[in-house]
């Protein structure tokens, strides 16, 4: 690994968790917006589950790429072109009609933040000490969880008074918070200066047992319960009634839930040194999401859902911080890029199975019936799944990185 060797660099935790915070709640705010403005209109799940898909297939194909990017561009450059770009194309999609134009758009949005969301994740290691990881890890999922649960009520608010063009012009302004980020954040991931390096060092996901587990675990039940995510839209506003601003405090609750799931977990998380009790949590917690998904087919409220919504955003609050400190572990630090955008791609194409499959079945059967299908599914695939990880936590390695911590560390910045 290559944690800093010196104290913690706290101040640039915050800024890179702050940076995140603010472009998460103008992602979400837009894609809430969005979905709003789509199901208005009278779009079917076709059209709501090809804006889910545009949103993520990029980070799922372009990962192989944008991994190696984060690994040998220096990360400044890379946040100060990205969020400038991504604020232009979010100008543009205020000002778009058209279905087809949108959803193109947005499938050029996503592609910026496959290239910032694993630099960003790649780049936290580096700012702390091992022992802070899961501390540092926590903050940074708290601020993104902090704008996903402001977003969604505040887009249901905006696209209830003004449209969709509001939205997403502060979505377009929020992305300049990257580019304040690669400003004035000091850290820099050592080997960056020799690219070198980072082109020479092998790694492949097969190569670290419990990592490749951990991440095709994790994938699984994201494609057993992800059409939850076309779903939701349509179970709240017309199978429950709800109005946009409801179907923004449900989408509020889960992210509120996440909120307290990844303080608990930075705060008691470092007690959990095993990565493979780590990896095992990690799938309960999964087995959690999905138990609060099938148990609100059951709903007969839109309000109803806020509570289980809450304690489903907890577990993933969960998920999130642990999965990230696995890979932060396990991954030699020239590696990390791949290592962060691998993961999401395998979240991402898990999901898009979810958006494929949610979109023809919204137009064929009733939601509340989908609802607890896709629950269900992810309780099977946390079932198939368990024995994998079991097994994987028996025959754990040492850390691919070990010998190489025995020597003597490079320094991990060079100045700002």
């Amino acid at each position: 690994m290559s944690f800093t060797s010196a104290d913690s660099r706290w101040g640039d935790v915050y800024l890179a968790a702050g940076a995140r915070g603010v472009s998460v709640c103008g992602d979400f705010l837009a894609a809430t917006a969005l979905a709003l403005a789509l199901q208005s209109a009278g779009a079917g799940g076709l059209a709501v589950s090809g804006l889910l898909l545009a949103a993520a297939l990029p980070l799922a194909v372009l990962a192989p790429i944008t991994g190696r990017i984060a690994d040998r561009v220096d990360s400044r450059l890379l946040l100060i072109t990205a969020g400038l770009a991504q604020a232009g194309i979010c100008v543009a999609l205020a000002f778009a009609h058209g279905t087809v134009l949108i959803i193109a758009l947005v499938a050029l949005l996503a592609c910026g933040l496959a290239i910032t969301q694993p630099t960003l994740a790649a780049l936290l290691p580096a700012m702390v000490r091992r022992e802070d990881l899961a501390r540092a890890g926590g903050i940074n999922q708290t601020a993104g969880v902090v704008g996903m649960l402001i977003a969604p009520a505040l887009a249901g608010l905006l696209v209830g008074q003004f449209g969709t063009r509001v939205p997403l012009l502060i979505d377009a302004v929020t992305y300049l918070a990257l580019v304040a980020a690669g400003l004035l954040i000091r850290t820099r991931r050592a080997h960056v200066a020799r690219p070198a390096r980072a082109a020479t060092v092998p790694w492949r996901l097969r190569d670290d047992r419990l990592v490749a587990v951990m991440v095709a675990a994790i994938a699984a039940v994201v494609a057993g319960v992800g059409a939850i995510n076309v779903i939701e839209v349509f179970f709240i506003r017309e199978t429950l009634g709800g109005s946009p601003l409801l179907f923004g405090v449900v989408g509020a609750a889960w992210a509120a839930g996440m909120l307290v799931g990844s303080g608990l977990t930075a705060r008691f998380g470092g007690r959990v040194t095993d990565p493979a009790r780590q990896v095992y949590l990690s799938l309960l917690l999964a087995a959690a999401t999905c138990l609060m998904v099938l148990a609100g087919a059951g709903a007969w409220h839109t309000l109803v859902l806020v509570p289980l919504w809450l304690i489903g955003g907890v577990a993933n609050g969960g998920i999130n911080v642990f999965t990230g400190v696995v890979l932060a572990e396990r991954v030699p630090e020239a590696a990390r890029g791949r290592a962060f955008a691998a993961m999401g791609a395998a979240v991402q194409g898990a999901g898009m199975v979810g958006y494929v499959v949610g979109g023809p079945l919204v137009e064929r059967f009733e939601p509340r019936s989908l609802v607890a299908a896709a629950g269900l599914a992810g309780l099977v695939a946390v079932v198939c799944c368990l024995p994998a990880v079991r097994r994987a936590g028996r025959e754990i390695g040492p850390l691919p990185q070990q010998e190489a911590q025995q020597k003597p560390l490079a320094p991990d910045s060079v100045p700002a």
